[in-house]
């Protein structure tokens, strides 16, 4: 659905983007995560022809952007992190007026009308003025008019920038609902956004991208966790579980009623805990606990952050 491959993008001496390369299979829910300035509304801007890039290329559904724009355009809904609405409209003139710049048949219009209005919630809102609305209920406007032609890509700047938790949750569980029936690219700064409706995270710092995977890929560590009952001699439990092939170190992370909790802290990407179970049945410790640990999206961020040289970004 996307292929973006070594996109670079300058304003004047300052480079928005760097050799950013990355691929969007059809169905996938992409969370595009980076703090402010990384770079990620120039993509989304790029990807949706409205920039152009000082180099690389970017396809969306087979076509270049640069080439096909408006083929393009015609193929993505987009919901700008400022929502194109005309406050002096009623939702239902609003969006008829979008059918019409969507070029949307008149046999069809009815029909994708009401789709759009059911599947944001909007049926008791529609004679409404746009000013009066929340701007809950505005980003529910914004979300049907990107999704009134039924596009087969749905690109979201912020979607919940502003909102209430309220309104959080319920536009989450709309772009869950929408995702159903197209590939969605979500840009965001909030950690929580990613990991509550997405599932592959591309995480972009100082216009390049830092990481690329799964969620559950970015979680996993090569670390285990494990409780025991406590003992007379501590260091000789660590010092047993540091004989274990594949362990770089061993810590103690807490006592708590009688419990010593342990972090193993692997130096590959093999699964500690069999051994460390066996190792522990070997030596009559009672267990309490055993888990691979995984890392929080919070955490991986920090670590590349911390990781990350500061450069001058353009949001």
């Amino acid at each position: 659905m996307i292929e973006v491959v070594e996109l670079c993008k300058s304003y004047g001496e300052v480079e928005a983007l760097r050799d950013v390369s990355f691929s969007v299979k059809p169905g996938e829910i992409i969370g595009l995560l980076g703090p402010n300035g990384a770079g990620k509304t120039t993509l989304m801007k790029i990807l949706t022809g409205y920039l152009q890039p000082s180099g690389g290329s970017a396809r969306v559904n087979g076509l270049e952007v640069l080439e096909n724009t408006q083929e393009v355009q015609r193929v993505i809904g987009y919901l700008p992190e400022n929502a194109p609405l005309y406050p002096e409209l009623s939702v239902q003139g609003y969006l008829q007026m979008i059918a019409d710049l969507r070029e949307i048949p008149t046999a069809d219009r009815q029909r994708a009308l009401s789709q759009a209005i059911h599947a944001v919630g909007l049926e008791d809102r529609l004679t409404r003025s746009i000013n009066t609305l929340s701007k809950g209920y505005r980003q529910r406007v914004g979300l049907a008019q990107a999704i009134l032609h039924r596009p087969n890509l749905l690109i979201l700047d912020e979607p919940t920038n502003g909102l209430d938790p309220t309104q959080i949750v319920e536009v989450r569980r709309l772009v869950r609902k929408l995702a159903k029936h197209a590939t969605v690219l979500i840009s965001t700064h909030i950690l929580s956004e990613v990991e509550a409706s997405c599932d592959r995270a591309i995480i972009l710092m100082a216009g390049e991208v830092k990481a690329d995977a799964k969620l559950s890929e970015l979680a996993a560590t090569a670390d285990a966790m494990v409780t025991i009952a406590a003992t007379d001699n501590d260091e000789m439990v660590l010092s047993t579980l540091a004989t274990l092939a594949g362990v770089r170190n061993v810590a103690v992370v807490a006592h708590d009623d009688g419990r010593v909790r342990i972090r193993v802290h692997g130096s590959t990407d093999r699964d500690l805990c069999p051994e460390i179970y066996q190792l522990v049945r070997d030596n009559d410790w009672l267990l309490h606990e055993l888990r691979p640990e995984v890392r929080t999206l919070e955490a991986v961020f920090n670590d590349l952050a911390a990781a990350n040289q500061v450069h001058g970004g353009v949001q």
